[in-house]
C-alpha cells in the first residue's frame, strides 16, 4: 500500500504493484538524465504536456529506483496509464499535504 504522505505512488508492472517515490537524490539524478534548468523546469514539462516519451520512462524509472526497485518498463494499461501514474508521482511528492 503507498503512503502519499511519504510521497510514494504505484505503477503496475508485468501484474505486480510497484511503490515509487522521487527522494531528493533520485530527483537530482533525474533532473541530470532530463537536461532540465532546474526542478521547477522538468516539473513544468510534465504540467503543460511537453514531456517526451523519454522523459516519462526517465521520471517512472526514477520514482520505481526511489521506491526501492529496478524494473523494465512494461506498463500494465500503456503509455496513458504511464503517463497518468507519473503525474500522480508528481503531484504527491511536491504536495503539502495535512
Amino acid at each position: 500500500m503507498v503512503n502519499p504522505y511519504r510521497g510514494e505512488a504505484e505503477l503496475v508492472v508485468g501484474g505486480q504493484v510497484h511503490v515509487m517515490r522521487l527522494t531528493l537524490g533520485v530527483l537530482a539524478e533525474l533532473e541530470a538524465e532530463m537536461e532540465a534548468d532546474s526542478l521547477m523546469d522538468m516539473v513544468q514539462r510534465f504540467e503543460t504536456g511537453g514531456f517526451s516519451a523519454r522523459d516519462l520512462v526517465l521520471l517512472l524509472k526514477a520514482g520505481l529506483r526511489g521506491g526501492g526497485c529496478e524494473v523494465e518498463l512494461d506498463v500494465d494499461g500503456g503509455p496513458i496509464v504511464a503517463a497518468q501514474a507519473a503525474a500522480k508521482l508528481l503531484a504527491v511528492t511536491f504536495a503539502v499535504l495535512e
